[in-house]
Order: structure tokens, then sequence, then C-alpha cells
């Protein structure tokens, strides 16, 4: 047989399969994925699924939507090869693929009995519009659990190879997020070239599509990533939440970077990187927590101010402070003169803590890295 005989079902022919067993009081499943370098927990998922009903649809995402959603290095394996594997499962009854990066219009045409996904996902963050299709076609959504320790991005780990055969270390592999000018993140790289900080920029992700932050990634060939989080200031979508996770875990991400990411994180972000989450902060915290840092240390008199480099945890700017470096405030300082200076001090600093992470295969001592500028 050649590869031609295993190319996929068109969303007409499946809605007929729908319609069939329709008309005989029974059910059809649907999901939808990447399905990329197959493994045994996506084979017991789709066993699950299949269970569910009395036929399984598979619709695959195409080459082009799976770099779309994964980076210009996936898929490993080709669509075709893809459909050509899952349509060789016993448990799998019918393949499709979509170009989409979402399944939306699939759904619509198929109008599925039974939904599945994966236990990393809940109902609540499915992609919103998925997710409305699904509730107007009368489809029930179902959550099947996980694998644990099966997945894509842990068989790529696996198969790294260690960075020499000397034992040192490889580079940090870190994810900065970022909504505005990107400052931090130009001093990240910089440090990087200078060869101040080793380590390797797996992804910038921002909620901003057009801000400077992403098109300093752009321009350093950084693998981006604009994550559409909802209308409301602060707050992420439990959608937006769980495509951010899916940047990070693709990434291979050894630590997460917030650079004036104006989002609050939540899970599943925080459980996964707990311990692994820095921010930077226009304070010496715990002073003049949250927005207006700069400005609240003028208001208050204050002789000093500067800047923190802290874990993020769930309450907002009171995690561990694992550096911080201060700023004398000059008199006659105004917001935009003392920014200036807390900035300068933001560049060097950070670059300093994740160089010490790297060298220590953990968050550095609290405080270890703290220093004092009085530029």
């Amino acid at each position: 047989m050649s590869a031609s005989d295993y190319l996929p079902s068109s969303p007409e022919s499946v809605r007929r399969l729908r319609d069939e067993l329709d008309a005989k009081g029974q059910r059809l499943v649907f999901t939808n994925g990447c399905f990329d370098l197959l493994h045994t927990g996506h084979v017991r998922y789709l066993q699950q699924a299949r269970a569910l009903g009395d036929a399984l649809v598979v619709a695959l995402n195409s080459d082009a939507s799976v770099r779309a959603l994964k980076g210009p290095n996936r898929p490993v394996n080709s669509e075709n090869d893809r459909a050509e594997v899952m349509a060789a499962l016993r448990c799998v009854d019918a393949v499709v693929i979509f170009d989409d990066v979402r399944a939306t219009a699939m759904i619509e045409a198929i109008r599925p009995h039974i939904y599945a996904k994966g236990g990393d996902y809940t109902v609540e963050s499915l992609n919103a519009e998925e997710r409305a299709a699904l509730q107007a076609a009368g489809t029930d959504i179902r959550i099947l659990p996980l694998v644990a320790g099966k997945s894509t991005t842990s068989t790529l780990t696996r198969m790294q190879l260690p960075a020499n055969s000397t034992g040192e270390k490889p580079p940090l592999r870190i994810a900065v997020l970022g909504s505005g000018a990107g400052t931090n993140f130009d001093a990240i790289l910089k440090a990087i070239t200078r060869g101040d900080l080793n380590a390797k920029v797996t992804a910038a992700i921002s909620d901003i599509a057009d801000c400077p932050f992403l098109k300093i990634a752009e321009a350093a060939e950084v693998p981006t990533f604009h994550v559409d989080c909802g209308p409301e200031p602060l707050r992420t979508t439990a959608a937006a939440q769980k495509e951010i996770f899916e940047h990070l875990q693709r990434a291979g991400v050894d630590v997460v970077v917030l650079t004036g990411f104006m989002r609050i994180l939540k899970n599943p972000t925080l459980d996964a990187w707990a311990g692994h989450i820095v921010n930077i902060h226009p304070s010496l915290l715990p002073k003049f927590k949250g927005r207006n840092a700069i400005r609240a240390a003028l208001e208050e008199g204050e002789l000093e101010t500067g800047c923190t480099v802290h874990l993020v945890i769930p309450e907002v700017d009171k995690g561990t402070i694992l550096a911080q470096s201060s700023v004398r405030i000059e008199i006659g300082d105004t917001e935009d003169s003392l920014r200036k200076r807390v900035q300068k001090a933001e560049h060097e600093l950070l670059p300093t803590v994740l160089q010490q992470w790297r060298e220590l295969g953990t968050a550095p001592t609290p405080n270890l890295v703290a220093a004092t500028t009085d530029s």
C-alpha cells in the first residue's frame, strides 16, 4: 500500500457516518489533536474515547496548524504519516485532517454526539469558540484521565542528548512573558550574547499581539506566541491559562520569567512550575506591591527604592525574594527619571539571578545576589 491509501476521510463522509449511527440510535465520538509521536498515553486515551460510543473519529491538525500551535520544529511526522498510523489503530474508525488551529469548523460540520478531551483540560478551559460549537451541536463533552508521564513532550525530552561529554550543565531553558516594551527581555538577550548568561530562550509569550516585546523576540528569532487572555484587565481566561501552560510545556522550560507581564498567572502553570517562575518588580518588596510602585515610592517620600526578583506564587508579589537592587531617590526626581534608573538596575539584576540559577541548578538562596546601586 502507498501513503495515499491512508488519506483521511472528508468532513462530509464523517457527517454521513454520524447520521447513519444516529438513525440506529448509536453515537459518534469525536476528538482532535496533533498526535505527533504516538505513545501509550495516546493509545490508552483513544481506547477510552472509543468505549464512550459506537465509532471514533479523530481530527488531526495539519502540518501548518501544528506549526502554528507548537512552533517551527513541529510536527516531527507529516500529516499523512500521522494519519496512516492513526488509521491503523483498531479503536479508530475514521481520520480527518483540518487546517485551522481550532477544530470549530469540524465540530460544526460533523456535529458529533460525544466530544472527548484529555485530562489536562477542563470543560471551562476548552477553547471558548470550540465549546460554543459543541454546545450548539448538543454534544456531550467528556474529559478523560491522562496517563502520568506519557506525553510527546516527555518523549522528546528523553531523546535529547547531554550538552557535551564533559558533564557541563546545558544552558538554562527559559520562557519569557511580557506585555510591553520588553526592555528586561532585551537585557536577557544581550546578556546571553555577551556570554554573561548561559541560557536559551525557548519561547516568548505575550497577551498583546503587536507589542514591542514580541517584535524583540521576532528579531532575535525566538519562537513567539500571542495568547488572547480576554477583555478584563489583569485577569486571564481559563482557556488562555491552559494555552500558556501548553506553550511552556512544549518549549521544555526550566524557568518561566515574567517581565512586565500584565496578567495574573494561575494553574495549571503555577503548579507545573512551582518554584520555577520568577518576576521582576520595580520596588524593594515587601514595600509597594502591585502597580504604580515607582510613583508610590515618590509619593511616600522614600529615600530609596529599587527592584526585586522573586518567586511567583498565587498571592501577587508575595513570593520568596531571591535578590534586590537598591536605587537612591534624588531630590527633584520625577516618576520618569526614577523609572529609568530602576530599569537600569533591573537589567543588571535579572540576568545575574538567572545565571546563578543555571550554575546552582535551582533557585538562588534568597538575597544571594543582592546588590546596591547608587546610579
